[in-house]
């Protein structure tokens, strides 16, 4: 597939303190909420005069396709500027990007992918993203990697890496360093168990805290519009105080509003995406054979042949039948409230009730929980539940939900495929390097080991539901931790003779301790301001090899992973520096298959959390804030 593409727009050391991003900033505010009655409750409209419908899954539609002409053109300039900087000895950057720049084929397609872990994600993958910004203080200096952002073509979350994403785009494409800085974001000290403070001051008491959702969920619910609520409407809400900048948390603002934004619009930010399972009626287990699917700002729908169609997102709640909304209906907007569909990607609360009993709570804590859940799980409530199903109808011969009045969503990580890869290597989208960001609890210490691209690989392999999707081979879960490869970045996919079709080359970057101990539990509901900056801080040093102390041939060995499959499009000959990083981070096949125990050691000096002044004391924080919740959602529910 070849395209055209125009002129290129004008182009728009090491950090020492528990401060990782020093200058404060301001976290912009979203201007497009989006639901017809100003609140939480999706309301009917007029249906615009070229009636939405569901289109089968057999192109990118219209949407992305116009806006692709424009991203792709505006990645060109920050992606020479990058790759320019990536410093690849022997190697023209700018004078290859000219080159390549006028066919979207052999112009570098990058997608970034950040994985579901929790607090523990957001706050590690914040870390990533902020490496990638070449808007961060100091991330274009030497051994940084800021630019990488603004020259990818998509940004892929899931559970807290979906939270991440999802703060990033309703906040106006904020900056990490805004979020964390800004004074009604990201404010984990106050759990979301408890609401949100302004500098230090709890701005709701916890019961009109919890009235406030109450309140909303109960809207939606009483609308007459044939929707149903559950956990998960009041887990979104909850959520959306602490991510969203806006009154309550921007009960009015939607996620296909994104695509409404100028910066949007004009292709100078990556399209993101959100990624969720879907989950039989009266069934808890997600296998690798579920459906699974994507939230992009233009619609929601699956690739898996089990579904193999998409919705208009903006118009998600009207009464879609045989892929059509019966004439005389009115069009429903606002049901892709953001914290619905940031919600809908992490519904931890499915993993509490299967994880309960073994995980080491208070017993009256299970107790609480294992009550609650029963109560609303075994009737679905305890997932998102998408009522009317848009897919009603549709593709009766393989669509699994095609007789369901609706659809049932469930954490993307469920599945095992914890980081949100689906997207990416769909092969229509012709993605040719994907950074994995892998903040995964794989390990009995809360490690990433691996797992989640397992998962995928194996995913691939199955005849069923792969699609046409290739993936890199990739080892067991062992040999990840016997090779070192989930303590430092690894390359998969090097050879794209070898792939058993067009694959992505995939750049894993597991968590890893180089300043602090990142491994947090995933249900670890608070983090005071310290401990929240230190991840963050950890985070960027896992994107930068430690500000490039670790290898300062790190920014390069990105650089080439970047141009690798354009190398190998266009039948350049790879530069000497490229073979050096290729023979140094490419898995080479070897497998090591031993169990064994992974307790890694400090990559960088500890950066001490008492020093700093954290008070760690996890599980009374833990019990206390998720009693609380669940004594809360008890008389919500």
């Amino acid at each position: 597939m070849s395209r055209n593409l125009v002129v290129p727009r004008d182009a728009s050391p090491e950090t020492l303190a528990a401060e990782m991003l020093a200058v404060p900033m301001l976290a912009a505010k979203r201007a497009l909420p989006d639901s017809p009655t100003g609140g939480y409750t999706p309301g009917a409209v007029d249906c615009p005069s070229t009636r939405p419908t569901v289109r089968v899954a057999s192109s990118l539609s219209a949407n992305e396709t116009a806006w692709l002409e424009v991203r792709r053109n505006a990645t060109i300039a920050p992606m020479t500027e990058f790759l320019t900087r990536m410093n690849i000895s022997g190697f023209d950057a700018a004078s290859y990007i000219k080159k390549v720049s006028g066919n979207a084929s052999t112009l570098p397609n990058i997608g970034l992918a950040v994985s579901g872990g929790g607090y523990r994600a957001l706050m590690n993958g914040a870390g990533f993203i902020a490496a990638a910004d070449d808007r961060t203080q100091n991330s274009t200096n030497t051994g940084q990697i800021g630019g990488l952002l603004q020259s990818a073509t998509y940004l892929a979350g899931l559970s807290g890496g979906g939270w991440l994403v999802g703060s990033i785009y309703t906040n106006n494409f904020s900056t990490v360093e805004s979020l964390r800085d800004g004074k009604h974001v990201w404010n984990f000290g106050n759990s979301i168990f408890e609401g949100p403070n302004d500098d230090g001051i709890q701005i709701l008491s916890t019961a009109d805290y919890y009235s406030t959702i109450r309140n909303e969920v109960n809207g939606k619910s009483d609308a007459h519009l044939n929707f149903n609520t559950s956990i998960t409407d009041y887990w979104g809400r909850a959520l959306s105080f602490q991510l969203v900048n806006a009154t309550d948390g921007g009960p009015a603002y939607t996620f296909s509003s994104i695509a409404l934004q100028d910066n949007f619009l004009n292709g100078e930010v990556p399209m993101p995406f959100l990624v969720a399972d879907s989950r039989a009626p009266n069934t808890e287990i997600i296998s690798l054979n579920s459906t699974v699917f994507e939230f992009n700002p233009f619609e929601l729908g699956s690739w898996d042949p089990t579904t193999y169609a998409f919705a208009p997102l903006r118009y998600i709640g009207s009464n879609f039948t045989n892929g059509a909304i019966p004439d005389g209906q009115q069009c429903v907007r606002g049901f892709d409230q953001v914290g619905y569909v940031m919600g809908t990607s992490s519904t931890l609360f499915n993993q509490f009730l299967i994880q309960a009993n073994s995980s080491g709570l208070p017993d009256f804590l299970v107790s609480t929980f294992t009550s609650l859940l029963d109560d609303v799980g075994f009737t679905n409530n305890d997932i998102a539940q998408y009522q009317p199903n848009p897919f009603y109808g549709f593709n009766n011969g393989t669509n699994r939900n095609a007789n369901a009045i609706q659809l049932d969503l469930v954490d993307g990580g469920e599945d095992l495929q914890n980081i949100p890869l689906y997207p990416l290597i769909q092969p229509i989208r012709e993605v040719d390097v994907i950074f994995a960001v892998d903040s995964s609890a794989d390990t009995t210490y809360h490690w990433p080991n691996g797992t989640a691209l397992v998962a995928t690989y194996e995913r691939s392999l199955n005849a069923t539901i792969e699609n046409g999707t290739a993936f890199p081979a990739i080892p067991d879960v062992n040999t990840f931790v016997n090779l070192g490869l989930n303590h430092r970045p690894t390359f998969f996919g090097c050879d794209a003779a070898n792939l058993t079709g067009p694959a992505p080359l995939v750049v894993y970057i597991p968590n890893a301790p180089y300043i602090t101990q990142s491994n947090v539990s995933t249900y670890d509901p608070s983090y005071n301001d310290t401990q929240r900056n230190l991840i963050i801080r950890n985070g960027y040093d896992v994107a930068t090899m430690g500000n490039g102390t670790v290898d300062s041939q790190w920014p390069t060995c990105v650089g080439c992973a970047i141009l690798s499959r354009s190398f190998n499009k266009t039948g350049t000959t790879v530069p000497d520096a490229c073979t050096a990083c290729f023979q140094k981070y490419c898995w080479n096949g070897t497998t090591d298959t031993r169990d064994v125990t992974y307790e890694p050691n400090y990559i960088l000096a500890e950066v001490s959390a008492a020093s700093a002044g954290i008070a760690l004391d996890v599980q009374k924080i833990f019990t206390f804030g998720v009693a609380t919740f669940a004594a809360a959602l008890v008389m919500l529910v």
